[in-house]
């Protein structure tokens, strides 16, 4: 591994965060085995007519993990994991962590130049994925990315079928050994609670997706207190319907889940029904989902047909909420709104159940971890003061220290005193509540005026015929830029122009908010990570 990155760690914060227990000392894989020590027999995890209790899912990966170190994979080599929302992806993910193997998230929507340039910065080992999924052939592309990575000897194919060159997922599974020989070998390859347990791509919308280095330690920080600050126990039962590929998921819909000793479900589709199936179904409790998810949702004409009345909690992230959203959905579902921020580096913050409704809609509520300190930059590096806008960083046992190989990003990345910017503007009140005023890029300069896209958003999402809307600065040859909306109307709904500027104006919007062009589109570009891809979008709008 890169030691440069993964070391740089001050011995002191080290040392630090151990004494006062931030730190579990406890590896990802130590999680699991400490719940099926503790719920046997209790269920853990359902994938369509799939079922495993804690013991039998504790099973799998270990005869998971100790194939894949019979295959010659050793303590801290990279794999790259590629598959959907299927048990194949569980078993996978928590048997590269008893393995000691360090785990490259992907997603199945990550094209081949992506996963080609992931491939040669972290150098990985072997890589799991589906023969075929949906449309996309991922057998081609194993050929591909195999042409330009040297180090690539393990391909792992979730699949019955028999490919050149390839193992069958299931056929590691199927040892001979006993459980006194497999225990025997993780106990050998058990990593330490301050090794690298994943490299997680950013979202790359802008550039190719860099790696942010995570220990054991430091994510289990996010785990523990993102699960506890949205009150996950041993009862609830987690859905999980965004992609397993997206941090989102693994974080709060099945890394939290497990952690508590709760059960994870895996649905593997966007439709609206499918959803409400599972969750009349498996009696679902709460649900981490992408506000592109939940506003489609909550359109969804036919959701009286089902008894969703076990849907206790909806965690909302990777993208804004706006506040007429987080209305909507509590009005409809009768459930709690969790208005969450997250990223792969590490920072997270989220609304709490205590919150008034002006705190959920208009905020993303208090860090997760109270040990975490957040700030607010102004343009020099300075900590502004409460109520002031700024750049939002963050430093504490729940922050990684850096990207994986990219000295000259990790540079700029961080402040001199170790806090990383995220990118965000925000404003941090005088109770430590957090309010994200839009992204430091995403900023629409109108006439030399900066205009928050998510100003404009938060407005236009509030008519009740909009299912979801995206602002984003249009080329303008006086300006600079105008605001452009694309909109996705709820259903069958016909707007206008004019009836949103109408809106907008009954709403007291100032002048240079009021979009100057609209697209009504049906579907919206999202990024691997579910959020809307305005580089997309302005690509449109430029061709336009």
């Amino acid at each position: 591994m890169d030691s440069e990155t993964i070391n740089k760690r001050d011995l002191e914060p080290v040392q630090y965060y151990e004494k006062k227990r931030w730190w579990l000392g406890l590896t990802i894989g130590d999680i699991l085995d400490r719940n099926a020590d503790l719920y046997p027999d209790k269920e853990a995890l359902v994938c369509n007519d799939l079922r495993y209790t804690y013991s039998e899912l504790q099973d799998c990966c270990d005869r998971m993990a100790y194939g894949l170190l019979s295959e010659g994979l050793e303590l801290g080599d990279r794999v790259m994991l590629q598959l959907p929302n299927w048990a194949e992806f569980i078993i996978a993910h928590y048997a590269l962590q008893k393995a000691g193997l360090v785990m490259i998230l992907l997603t199945v929507n990550h094209t081949a130049r992506e996963i080609a340039h992931l491939a040669s910065l972290t150098e990985p080992k072997a890589w799991i994925l589906p023969a075929k999924y949906r449309k996309q052939d991922f057998i081609g592309l194993v050929q591909k990315v195999k042409e330009n990575v040297s180090t690539l000897d393990t391909i792992i194919i979730a699949d019955e079928t028999e490919h050149n060159g390839c193992l069958r997922f299931n056929d590691l599974l199927e040892i001979e050994s006993s459980r006194e020989v497999i225990l025997n070998l993780l106990s050998q390859s058990r990593p330490d609670p301050n090794d690298v347990c994943y490299l997680l791509p950013t979202g790359g919308t802008t550039n190719l997706p860099k790696c942010a280095v995570r220990t054991h330690n430091d994510y289990l920080c996010n785990v523990e207190y993102t699960s506890r600050a949205w009150d996950i126990n041993t009862t609830d039962v987690s859905l999980v319907g965004t992609t397993v590929g997206h941090n989102l998921a693994l974080l709060a819909s099945i890394s939290g889940p497990i952690f508590q000793g709760g059960k994870i479900v895996l649905v593997d589709s966007s439709k609206p029904e499918d959803f409400c199936i599972s969750i009349q179904t498996e009696k679902i409790t709460c649900a981490s989902l992408v506000p592109t998810l939940i506003s489609r949702l909550v359109s969804f004409e036919g959701l009286n047909q089902y008894d969703l009345s076990s849907l206790i909690k909806i965690y909302v992230g990777a993208a804004n909420s706006p506040p007429d959203l987080v209305k909507r959905v509590e009005e409809r579902f009768g459930c709690r709104y969790t208005n969450a921020f997250g990223m792969v580096e590490g920072p997270c913050s989220q609304t709490r159940p205590q919150d008034p409704l002006d705190i959920r809609t208009e905020t993303i509520g208090k860090p997760n971890c109270p040990y975490d300190d957040f700030q607010t930059l102004d343009i020099n590096g300075n900590k502004t003061p409460s109520g002031i806008e700024g750049e939002l960083a963050a430093k504490g046992p729940g922050i990684f220290t850096g990207y994986y190989r990219n000295a000259q990003t990790n540079q700029f990345a961080f402040t001199p005193d170790g806090y990383f910017r995220t990118g965000d503007l925000a404003v941090i009140d005088d109770k430590n509540r957090i309010r994200i005023t839009g992204r430091s890029k995403e900023v629409i300069i109108r006439g030399g005026e900066n205009i928050s896209s998510r100003d404009v958003e938060d407005i236009i999402s509030s008519h009740p015929s909009v299912e979801y809307v995206a602002a984003i600065g249009m080329p303008d040859d006086d300006l600079g830029e105008q605001v452009c909306v694309f909109i996705k109307p709820v259903g069958e709904a016909e707007l206008t122009h004019d009836e949103i500027v109408m809106h907008m104006k009954q709403n007291d919007s100032p002048k240079s908010l009021i979009p100057w062009h609209t697209e009504f589109v049906t579907q919206l570009p999202l990024t691997a990570a579910g959020k809307v891809d305005k580089k997309v979008l302005r690509k449109i709008i430029k061709n336009t």
